[in-house]
């Protein structure tokens, strides 16, 4: 008898998996499915296309819809099959490496997290969270955390930017019961990954929200005004009320992957607006005149610090494809 699950998480071989029924499994790959997700070249060299895509299809994440069926010979669950996925919330892999990390499958909605302090929230690291949401063709939601330190006024002031471009904001305090209401009812029978930098307190509003889940919270480092790792891998949790929520290691590296920088642009959802005014079709919205995305931020009607974090991505993504193509 086979039995339709869902990932929640994996550590050496051992998947964690939520049967239909809400029982939790313990699986392992089939051994058909292992020799496709190794179909790498120990040179990190590709075989043909088809065995490309058949490697990466299988590469389990959290939130893989599976198959599980009791293995014969010793009665254990093994993971027979992976059903396609509907979306998934990728970047690129850390420390400089050439590929992707899928970091969790079948999303509805990345959930951004930063701090209103300690530590100090980062903009620029922030519309990094978001564009990779975007890009990954994913609604996105900013929430700040810890506003009892700053104030609420002053939380809301600081990120009126995300406001205005069309992102949800909320504002909380898992300390202070703050927002947690208002997060929880956005968070209902939908699939969410929080994301974020280390220290900002995903792990405690996650406890604020559901006081079941029970995380480990991590303390902050006073000396480097960084959080300390608390989650060590993408985990889904099942919530009581319908739904689930992925909670992720705290990201230090954002990496973009698989975006062309031309196409940067429309992950700049203010800027969507003003793309039919721009004199050229082609407008990269850096130095053409006529250009409308830059106009409107020279009259505010844009932000200009999210017009300058475009600048500078765009610039960064162009050198990532110049060096991978070789120029």
């Amino acid at each position: 008898m086979a039995d339709r699950a869902v990932v929640l998480s994996g550590s050496g071989g051992v998947w964690q998996v939520r049967t239909e029924a809400g029982e939790t499994r313990e699986a392992s790959l089939r051994g058909r499915l292992k020799k496709a997700d190794a179909g790498k070249r120990a040179d990190g060299s590709r075989r043909r296309d088809t065995e490309q895509a058949a490697a990466e299809m299988i590469k389990l994440a959290v939130g893989d819809e599976v198959l599980l069926e009791r293995d014969e010979r010793g009665g254990a669950w093994a993971i027979t099959d992976i059903f396609p996925r509907r979306s998934r919330l990728a970047r690129r892999e850390p420390g400089g490496r050439f590929g992707e990390r899928v970091v969790a499958a079948n999303v509805d909605q990345v959930v951004v997290v930063f701090a209103a302090a300690k530590p100090d929230p980062h903009p620029r690291m922030l519309d990094r969270f978001l564009v990779i949401a975007e890009a990954n063709g994913l609604a996105a939601r900013v929430v700040i955390n810890k506003v009892d330190l700053v104030g609420a006024a002053t939380a809301a002031e600081r990120f009126v930017d995300y406001a205005r471009a069309g992102y949800p904001l909320h504002l909380t305090s898992a300390r202070a019961g703050v927002g947690i209401a208002e997060l929880r009812d956005a968070l209902h029978g939908r699939t969410s990954v929080l994301s974020g930098p280390s220290g900002v307190g995903k792990s405690s509003l996650l406890n604020a929200l559901y006081p079941g889940l029970n995380l480990r919270v991590g303390e902050i480092s006073e000396s480097v005004n960084k959080g300390r790792h608390t989650t060590v891998g993408a985990l889904l949790h099942p919530l009581p009320d319908g739904g689930f929520v992925v909670d992720t290691p705290g990201l230090r590296e954002v990496g973009l992957w698989g975006l062309p920088f031309r196409d940067l642009d429309h992950c700049f959802p203010e800027f969507r607006p003003f793309f039919d005014e721009c004199r050229f079709a082609d407008c990269t919205h850096t130095v053409e005149p006529g250009c409308a995305v830059r106009d409107a931020a020279e009259r505010g009607v844009v932000s200009a610090a999210r017009y300058e974090s475009y600048l500078k991505l765009r610039e960064e993504l162009g050198e990532a494809e110049r060096s991978e193509r070789g120029w």
